[in-house]
C-alpha cells in the first residue's frame, strides 16, 4: 500500500518562500524611513503597564510576516477561483498600510496619526481575513494571529498616543 504525502513541489515551495519574502521586503521598505531602531524618543514616551519588552516585537513580527505570507500564498494556489484577485489586492492593501506604520509613528513621531493610520490597517486586515476564508480556510487561519496582535498594537498605540499628548 502506497502512502501518498502531499507536499508542496519545489516550484511551490519556492513561490511560498517568494510570497514570505515579499512580506518582508515590503515591510522593511517601512523600517528604512525611520532609520530601523525606535531611538530615544520611544524609550521616552510614557507608556502604558502592558507594553511587552522591546526585544518582543521582533520574533513575534517574524513569525507574523511568516503567517501571513504563507496565507497569501495558499490564496495565490487557488487563482481559479475568481475572489482571489480581490483577495489578494485587500493583502497588498493591508501589507503597504502595514509598512507605513512605523514611519509615522516613529520617522514622524506622530502617535495620534499613526493611531488613525493603525486603524485603517485593521479594517483592511479584517477584510482581508474575511475574504482568505471565503478562498482557503488555512490561509484565513494563519492570518487571524496577525489581526489580534495589529488589535492589540491599535490598543498601545491609543494609549501612548493619550498618554502624550
Amino acid at each position: 500500500m502506497s502512502r501518498h504525502c502531499n507536499l508542496p513541489s519545489l516550484r511551490e515551495s519556492l513561490t511560498a518562500a517568494g510570497f514570505v519574502v515579499a512580506c518582508f521586503c515590503v515591510v522593511g521598505m517601512g523600517q528604512l524611513f525611520f532609520g530601523g531602531e525606535p531611538g530615544e524618543w520611544y524609550q521616552n514616551l510614557q507608556k502604558p503597564s502592558f507594553t511587552p519588552p522591546d526585544w518582543l516585537f521582533g520574533p513575534v513580527w517574524t513569525a507574523l510576516y511568516v503567517c501571513i505570507g504563507l496565507a497569501a500564498w495558499f490564496v495565490w494556489r487557488e487563482r481559479v477561483t475568481s475572489h482571489v484577485s480581490v483577495a489578494l489586492t485587500l493583502f497588498v492593501l493591508q501589507l503597504l498600510l502595514n509598512a507605513a506604520w512605523s514611519p509615522i509613528f516613529f520617522g514622524c513621531r506622530n502617535p495620534g496619526l499613526a493611531f488613525g493610520e493603525i486603524v485603517a490597517l485593521w479594517i483592511a486586515i479584517v477584510a482581508t481575513v474575511s475574504s482568505f476564508f471565503r478562498i482557503s480556510a488555512p490561509a484565513g487561519w494563519l492570518m487571524v494571529p496577525y489581526l489580534v496582535w495589529v488589535t492589540f498594537a491599535a490598543v498601545l498605540n491609543g494609549f501612548i498616543w493619550r498618554m502624550n499628548a
